[in-house]
């Protein structure tokens, strides 16, 4: 399977204006105000952002980091970036000195364009990164307005922007979030980038010409093709959320037709509904929910960790359809979407433009969206793929009906036992948040017996007059245990009085018992 006719995103760009009838694009908040892009603002100011890197950096290409949390100057210069053939890294704004430092180094950055929160790590960062030969300060709004006029298309720079790139050529690289400590820069092609949009799943479900709000990080891969490429083919309206602490009221101000989300973030605005609906008996479910998403909201796809098909059928009460999609850095993004006809359990259906097949267990991938490779790092390039050349995912799962594909666990988190019993933690996790006094868990082996350390909901207690957690928990694990395979069973139970470690995607980092902290007793 290989790409064909995938348009460039420089293309995406030059052709959005016409093709969506250069309606608003893009809607932010600036001081106080909306703010509006349309498509050809939003090409034009990009373009400029491109002619600006090209005149300070010369010819050459390189590779720039971009240190900025979301906003409309961060989807200017990444698109810049993008289009003027050098290649993106792009880094979270709250990570540490080093943690950046790090990621620079091994990624060959010699430029760095930083929001100006970032400034006070900016000398510790540069004198651990002795590759860097440039920094740029993005600034406030009104240095973006500058460069917008200083180089815009009738500027002495306007033929900078005029550069060929190779669709084959790597123009991103992307660190995984390293749920082992292990972070690798996966490198993805512009072709990879935009051919993961280009090919639809089994309904039109993520082509909706709908007003999306873009609540995840923009450094994010996920985020990145399906909030801002995805929108750029299709014609969305797109709203930036900014801060995450901003949510609820600009969910209020630009009343959305869908956003991308992570389950903590769909469980955090469950929990908004039921708190209003608590104090509005009067309210119907669908009433308590438009008074907090502003009454348009209907679709909500998650991606990044497990999401309990207990909260997809929470949100089928109020009327809005949530459910989960799989994918990858490494495959490009997207492996499956789901649709309305999708399993509320499974993770999606397998997108046309993927093969899945499972061996050992494993779910193993062929599409021509897949990364070229880890940065400088041939063997575990070599360890991720088959001899066939199948990409392993590292996922234990099957196939259904209709290429709907479920994922019961890790391979590199399997429990094997003494007898040669493999033991799937995600498994009994999932058995253990059907329960509403469980809100997070984790299993894993304490020598050859299955331990869990379970993080109990207080106010789901709270609510169902629950005083003895701890008694209440052991009884689930015995309600558990009565039904489960011998080796299955738990046979060490602690109950936390702080939240698990996570990614900032959600997902569990998975070291053992005794490096843990927040356990009672």
């Amino acid at each position: 399977m290989k790409l064909t006719n995938i348009p460039t995103i420089r293309e995406l760009l030059d052709r959005a204006p016409e093709k969506h009838a250069d309606r608003t694009f893009i809607k932010f908040i600036r001081d106080g105000r909306i703010a509006e892009k349309k498509f050809s603002e939003v090409r034009s100011d990009s373009l400029a952002f491109c002619r600006k890197l090209r005149h300070l950096l010369g010819e050459k290409k390189t590779h720039i980091a971009i240190i900025s949390k979301s906003c409309y100057e961060y989807i200017v210069g990444m698109t810049g970036i993008l289009i003027s053939g050098s290649v993106a890294v792009p880094v979270a704004p709250d990570a540490s000195a080093g943690e950046v430092a790090e990621i620079l180094n091994d990624a060959d950055v010699t430029a760095v364009l930083y929001e100006p929160e970032f400034t006070p790590r900016l000398e510790e960062v540069k004198a651990l990164c002795p590759g860097i030969e440039f920094t740029l300060d993005l600034g406030s709004a009104a240095d973006f307005e500058r460069i917008y006029r200083d180089y815009g298309e009738t500027s002495p720079y306007a033929a900078l922007s005029d550069v060929r790139t190779d669709p084959a050529a790597c123009a991103l690289i992307i660190y995984t979030s390293g749920t082992t400590g292990d972070k690798k820069g996966v490198m993805l092609s512009g072709e990879a980038l935009v051919g993961n949009m280009m090919f639809k799943p089994y309904s039109d479900i993520v082509n909706r010409r709908d007003v999306i709000l873009s609540v995840l990080p923009l450094y994010h891969i996920f985020c990145f093709v399906t909030d801002y490429l995805g929108p750029l083919k299709n014609g969305n309206e797109l709203c930036l959320n900014g801060d995450m602490r901003e949510l609820f009221k600009n969910l209020l101000i630009f009343r959305p037709n869908q956003m991308r989300v992570v389950p903590m973030l769909a469980s955090a605005l469950l929990g908004r509904i039921r708190a209003v609906q608590a104090k509005h008996p009067e309210l119907s479910p669908k009433e308590a929910a438009a008074l907090v998403t502003g009454g348009n909201l209907d679709m909500m796809l998650s991606g990044g960790a497990y999401l309990d098909p207990a909260l997809c059928m929470a949100f089928d009460q109020l009327g809005i359809f949530l459910r989960q999609g799989y994918g990858m850095s490494e495959a490009g993004c997207k492996i499956t979407v789901p649709d309305f006809d999708t399993a509320v359990d499974c993770v999606g259906r397998v997108m046309n433009i993927v093969d899945v097949r499972i061996r050992g267990g494993e779910v193993q991938v062929n599409t021509p969206c897949r990364m070229i490779g880890y940065y400088k790092r041939p063997k575990e390039t070599a360890a991720a793929f088959t001899e066939d050349g199948w990409l392993k995912t590292g996922d234990i799962g099957y196939l259904g009906e209709g290429r709907q594909l479920y994922i019961t666990g890790r391979l590199k988190n399997l429990i094997i036992l003494s007898n040669g019993e493999n033991v799937s933690p995600e498994g009994i996790e999932k058995r253990y948040q059907a329960y509403g006094l469980v809100k997070e868990a984790l299993v894993y082996a304490d020598g050859d017996r299955i331990a869990a350390e379970i993080y109990p909901d207080a106010d789901y207690a709270a609510r169902e007059g629950i005083t003895d957690v701890k008694a209440a928990l052991e009884e689930i694990t015995d309600r558990l245990n009565a039904t489960a395979q011998p080796s299955h069973t738990v046979a060490k139970l602690t109950v936390r009085t702080e939240p698990l470690e996570k990614t900032a995607t959600g997902k569990l980092l998975r070291r053992r018992g005794g490096e843990k902290r927040g356990i009672a007793g």
